[in-house]
């Protein structure tokens, strides 16, 4: 197994996936299978429809906001990671498909113009299954475990760090379970530029930023030993926006001066996380919840939970004039989901409930 790149360039990333032509279902379809028990999220996958023309323009309105912060960010986060010492083989950036897959291809391209010898891998990890042990292990062969740090784009409540931190394959294999984003409001990554819950462009897309790959699955079709599956959407190639996403953001890097190296202390690792914890216990008692699965905070997530899910409600907070809630009161609009504007969320600008 050897992996392939998407729709992006092969030197930007090796997805360690196994691509199949698995089936899809409805939004519909799925939340019945997934409220009755019937089935893990890991073992479904849902179609992914090209975006309207106005959520493109929402796209862009946020790529042209943010795009200078996220440049910004992707430039201090390399310059403290060529601060890491590596194996000769070099740094094995490990992002998590689909999030951590832009990030993971910016990163590379700035630490290769610092002359830091790194290659990309995006990998699968899935609630309650777990990170890819066939992945780890076939990046293991090429790079010592003190080589490889962990990408994702964002944080949440915890969910996949969490995950990570609790795998027993990362301990089998003697690999520190350190976890980089861009923003960090969950409070659960050892390495963040910002605890803000800000609009990474990214993160309101789905397949079409994250090089044509559907999230990833494990189902029964894969044989022992081999990646965790993926579909790859070929019919949405007309509308990939991959390559173009990472070309801006990069332009924008490269044109930066020298950057500090990225600080996430540990107290605002730990403030993140009181707020996080905080914002997850009040949405159970108020909405009358016991899994904090159907909690869905931050922008990114609360966004995919509407682009893939059938939400409850959608909750609002933090100015109305910033544009950061456009595409995602539009979504809102188009899926029938209520929102609801409320004065406090603990810092998220945003929570998707689901029943």
């Amino acid at each position: 197994m050897s992996g392939f790149s998407g729709s992006y360039d092969p030197a930007d990333v090796t997805f360690l996936l196994t691509p199949l032509d698995l089936p899809v279902m409805t939004v519909a379809e799925k939340e019945a299978l997934l409220r009755a028990g019937q089935r893990h999220y890991s073992e479904v996958l849902s179609a992914e429809a090209p975006p309207s023309e106005a959520y493109l323009a929402a796209y862009r309105a946020a790529l042209a906001a943010n795009g200078a912060r996220l440049a910004g960010h992707i430039k201090a986060l390399a310059a403290a990671l060529a601060q890491r010492t590596c194996s000769p083989a070099g740094l094995a950036l490990t992002s998590f498909a689909r999030a951590g897959t832009p990030v993971g291809v910016l990163l590379r391209r700035e630490l290769a113009r610092l002359s830091v010898a790194v290659t990309h891998y995006s990998v699968s990890i899935v609630r309650d299954r777990g990170i890819d042990p066939a992945a780890l292990e076939h990046v293991l062969a090429r790079h010592a475990p003190g080589d490889v740090v962990f990408l994702d784009g964002w944080t949440g409540k915890g969910t996949i760090s969490r995950e990570l931190r609790g795998s027993p394959d990362l301990l089998r294999l003697g690999v520190e379970p350190f976890l980089v984003v861009v923003a960090d409001p969950g409070g659960q990554a050892e390495l963040a530029a910002t605890g803000e819950d800000y609009l990474i462009p990214s993160g309101i897309l789905n397949g079409i930023v994250s090089g044509l790959v559907s999230r990833s699955a494990i189902v029964p079709e894969l044989r022992p030993g081999q990646f965790h599956a993926c579909r790859v959407l070929h019919e949405l190639a007309g509308q990939d926006l991959s390559r173009s996403f990472v070309d801006q953001i990069d332009a924008l890097v490269e044109a930066l001066p020298p950057a500090a190296p990225a600080v996430w202390t540990p107290d605002e690792r730990a403030a993140r996380g009181r707020a996080c914890t905080r914002l997850v216990e009040r949405m159970l008692a108020e909405h009358a919840l016991s899994d904090v699965n159907r909690i869905k905070p931050g922008l990114a997530e609360a966004t995919r939970a509407v682009l893939r899910r059938q939400p409850r409600a959608l909750l609002v907070s933090g100015p109305q004039d910033d544009g950061a809630l456009d595409h995602l009161l539009l979504l809102c609009g188009e899926r029938s989901v209520p929102v609801t504007r409320v004065d406090d969320l603990e810092g998220y600008c945003a929570v998707a409930i689901l029943d």
